[in-house]
């Protein structure tokens, strides 16, 4: 069996239960694509509602892996859930910009950052309100 010549690696951590942070590193390509997929697929059968992926280790992504970022972006807007890309590398970033994928996917560039707009902070309710 062949080894992938730019094997992927993500790791999946949950800042919240109901918010996945995947950190990939590697090609995010049609060689990979399907890897990434299956992650993703994953939390959301967990229940998983926001994805916060960082792709500041992806040196190259391809079309394969805007498609799967587009594709689970549709997905969670019916849950309501939300898709986050956070520090993509300058290549990666330029991609996304170029295609038009950075105004549909929020683009953050840190995990606090991200995670904010998940959950805008809340005005505190002053007493006497209904």
């Amino acid at each position: 069996m062949p080894i992938a010549q730019n094997p992927l690696s993500v790791e999946v951590t949950l800042p919240r239960d109901d918010t996945a942070l995947l950190t990939v590193q590697g090609y995010l390509d049609i060689d990979t694509a399907t890897e990434f997929q299956h992650h993703l697929a994953n939390q959301l059968h967990h229940g998983r509602r926001h994805f916060l992926l960082d792709l500041s280790a992806v040196p190259f992504m391809d079309s394969s892996g805007m498609n799967i970022i587009l594709r689970v972006y549709q997905e969670v807007r019916e849950l309501p859930g939300s898709v986050h890309i956070i520090s993509p590398t300058p290549a990666v970033r330029r991609i996304l910009d170029l295609t038009g994928v950075s105004i549909t996917v929020p683009v953050s560039e840190s995990v606090e950052e991200a995670l904010e707009r998940v959950d805008p902070p809340q005005e505190p309710a002053t007493e006497g309100e209904d």
